[in-house]
């Protein structure tokens, strides 16, 4: 009872403060209120804002604040997102119980008000608007005048008083509070834990806030433009059965893409389901799911302009031109078939795509996919699962990617085989966002066992039909290059990119059209963001099922003799649950693979003969033969990818190099640390399977990973000496040493020259796909 009572009280005097620095604005600067920012933005406000404020604060605060993960879910992609402010509520919160209500920027909540009486508090000012109080109500500008009045910093390694983790305790203050967080936390100013703005940075954005923060809002798109965005949506809202199912398939795989009406960069759209038809302003229909019901009668998908700025851990950019549309029609509309019935909406059909789609054939689902796999799966890595442990250490650090032909299966045969499994092919989001997970478990388990039993016997069947033989690789037609993937895995985050990448992996995935469907339906579209443990842990324990699916799928290629023997190795010391599920009969099948072989190292022999199979199509964008360094140096970079173990266990996941000569940016290369385990089956205990003895690197050109842990610059005249220096590592000393030489620390005064040159780079180097990166990660040693 005391206790209680002591939490009464303390909570009526942290109340009373709060009112009381309400009280305190209030009788200085007037009460707050939304409509005091209503004012109208002058052309040269609106240039102002656009050629001087908007670059630093892309460059210098969307680094950190963008996307889910953003601190106190400040966002600074976008007008909208300052002006909506900030909330103490989390996103990515692996305790809750039960879920929480969705806060998608431009989604849940349409006008300033709205997202106040949603809890979030403004951090530019809104009350008297005068030079004095729009800077002392404004706590963008509180923020960065601490960090300014904190100076340079002196000492390499910040102190213990500084929090990096991406789980601390966030300070989410309103501006009434502010006073007393500049006494508790005197190091916290913004940016954080980061050098701080320069003189022209710190003065641009002063008188910015000073004059009210004014920001435009976007300027219209031209004629021609408009004349596209309408030409889409008319193809998308035809009035046929055919058409509105066809359309909800690829806006249920699209919903997360940038899209792109031509080669340029300026517009991105993104495809939404709205109330209004073409030719009205779009009325979003808001659902947790892009399936959930939609609540209205009719549903017309519309191109929303994206006002926010480009961040790399989200974006996933597509092309729609003419040659996508011919495409998508010979896969929907050539095939001659029937759609007799809208699906509708009940859970138990939506949540299961093979239920919902039923009707339009196997093969063109799968073409449609196929046409841009990278993406697809890379939804998975950049959409709401964007942060998270639990959700990626399902995935080994790196392993490649191939897709069983179209055209060798889905036909008729597989689409009766299909419709005889539809019920053990449901997905963990039919338990909606609230989950009890040994529960479900043990259901999805029973039911994968049941299909993966259904697969081996059709396979076992289909002897005198279907060799397995490499006939069965998708070789992208001789000129997609999404017929090869690499994953890597960076503990919580991951990148999946085009190629063959790095050396050969421990492990490789064979993907058909039902794994990759319902890939996309696990993570991406039935993965809630906001819902409770229970969804969040069965989404996981599913993805396990997965994931061995995959692997099957490719061991079927190796001698039989050896699938056994490859799966022990890649299961090394599994608790016996997963031993029984991965060993059992219904996951074997006993035929033979019609690979010829011709060495003792089968597997690795595999790898080249489908290098060989791939090579009009292999994507060599990464490799460090493409980049501008000289041939010594790439070949010190190669020799660093054979070294195992030793002291690689103390590099960082991801390394961004600016490679520079004579100090003037040329290159960006990537180190990415491939850390080994016995085995990727253990859910909370990771650390108890890694064999850092066993771990590697991959050297790519280019930026690899969108959350870089820590940055380098290197004289392109040194890079065989750091090379050298990596291999040699051995304690954790040495790696502070070779930061030391080369590391851009946190504290480093050239920081932001270097972050700048990273990001230019980068543009250049791939235009569509880059974006700003993610400083969330950012390491502190």
């Amino acid at each position: 009872m005391s206790r209680w009572l002591t939490f009464v009280c303390l909570l009526t005097l942290v109340s009373g403060c709060a009112a009381y620095a309400t009280h305190q604005f209030d009788s200085v600067f007037g009460e707050q209120n939304t409509t005091n920012r209503v004012v109208a933005v002058s052309n040269e406000d609106a240039a102002f804002y656009n050629d001087q404020v908007k670059p630093i604060l892309d460059s210098r605060c969307v680094s950190c604040h963008a996307c889910y993960d953003a601190p106190c879910q400040l966002k600074f992609t976008a007008a909208g997102g300052i002006e909506r402010g900030g909330s103490k509520e989390l996103v990515y919160d692996g305790t809750r119980l039960l879920a929480s209500s969705p806060t998608r920027l431009f989604i849940d909540a349409k006008s300033t008000e709205e997202w106040r009486s949603k809890g979030f508090h403004p951090v530019l000012n809104e009350r008297e608007q005068s030079p004095a109080a729009n800077l002392q109500g404004s706590l963008l500008y509180r923020a960065i005048a601490l960090r300014a009045k904190q100076g340079a910093f002196d000492q390499p390694v910040l102190s213990e008083d500084y929090d990096f983790s991406l789980a601390r305790d966030q300070q989410c203050v309103s501006i009434e509070e502010y006073k007393q967080f500049e006494q508790d936390y005197p190091k916290w100013g913004m940016p954080y834990g980061l050098p701080a703005l320069n003189t022209e940075e710190y003065d641009v954005l002063t008188r910015w806030l000073a004059k009210g923060g004014k920001m435009p809002a976007m300027a219209q798109m031209p004629s021609a433009m408009q004349d596209k965005v309408a030409l889409w949506e008319s193809r998308l809202n035809g009035d046929d059965l055919k058409t509105q199912l066809v359309s909800r398939y690829i806006y249920e795989h699209l919903y997360l893409y940038s899209l792109y009406l031509d080669g340029g960069e300026q517009y991105r759209f993104q495809l939404v389901r709205s109330k209004t038809p073409p030719g009205e302003p779009i009325d979003r229909i808001a659902t947790r799911r892009p399936y959930d019901a939609p609540g209205v009668d009719h549903v017309y998908y519309r191109l929303w302009l994206d006002p926010e700025v480009k961040v790399q851990k989200n974006h996933i950019p597509l092309q729609l031109d003419e040659a996508r549309y011919a495409r998508w029609t010979s896969y929907f509309y050539d095939e001659q078939y029937e759609v007799t019935r809208d699906p509708g909406y009940d859970p138990e059909v939506a949540t299961n795509p093979f239920k919902a789609f039923r009707e339009i054939p196997a093969h063109a689902r799968y073409r449609f996919l196929l046409d841009h796999s990278q993406k697809t799966i890379m939804a998975f890595i950049k959409g709401p699962v964007c942060r998270g442990q639990v959700a990626v250490n399902v995935i080994n650090e790196q392993f490649w990617v191939y897709f069983i032909d179209p055209e060798a299966l889905y036909g008729k045969g597989s689409t009766d085989y299909l419709e005889t499994q539809v019920q053990n092919l449901d997905l963990p989001a039919v338990g909606s966002s609230n989950t009890l997970p040994l529960a479900s478990w043990v259901i999805f388990s029973e039911q994968q066992k049941s299909y993966l039993s259904a697969k081996a016997a059709l396979i076992e069947a289909d002897s005198g039909k279907t060799p397995l033989n490499l006939k069965l690789i998708w070789d992208g037609d001789g000129e997609n290059d999404n017929a090869a993937l690499t994953i890597f895995r960076h503990f919580d985050n991951a990148s999946v990119v085009q190629g063959m990448v790095g050396q050969q992996p421990k492990t490789a995935w064979v993907i058909d059209y039902p794994l990759l469907e319902r890939i996309h339906y696990l993570l991406v579209a039935g993965f809630d963001v906001y819902g409770n443990v229970g969804h969040q842990l069965v989404t996981r324990l599913y993805m396990d099922f997965l994931r061995m699916e995959g692997e099957m799928n490719f061991l079927l290629f190796l001698p039989k003799e050896d699938r056994e023997a490859i799966r022990k190795y890649w299961y090394r010391d599994a608790n016996q649950t997963i031993k029984d599920y991965i060993f059992s009969d219904y996951i074997k099948v006993d035929r033979q693979s019609e690979v010829t072989y011709t060495t003792g190292d089968h597997q690795s022999e595999l790898y080249e003969k489908l290098r060989s199979k791939l090579t009009a199509v292999l994507n060599h964008g990464y490799d460090l033969d493409q980049s501008k360094l000289p041939a010594e140096q790439i070949n010190a970079l190669h020799h660093l990818q054979t070294v195992r173990g030793g002291g690689l266990v103390y590099l960082p996941d991801v390394a961004t190099i600016l490679v520079t000569q004579q100090g003037n940016p040329l290159e960006v290369i990537s180190l990415i640390h491939n850390k080994a385990h016995a085995n990727i089956s253990s859910l909370l205990d990771e650390e108890a399977a890694r064999l850092p003895n066993e771990d590697g690197v991959t050297l790519a050109k280019g930026v690899l990973g969108d959350y870089p842990n820590v940055l380098m610059q290197v004289e392109v005249s040194e890079l065989s000496d750091w090379a050298n220096q990596v291999a040699a590592l051995k304690t954790r000393a040495d790696y502070s040493a070779l930061l030391d030489s080369f590391g851009i620390r946190r504290t480093h005064p050239n920081f932001w020259f270097v972050s700048d040159a990273i990001a230019n780079l980068n543009k250049l180097d791939r235009p569509r796909e880059s974006g700003i990166l993610d400083y969330n990660r950012l390491e502190n040693r």
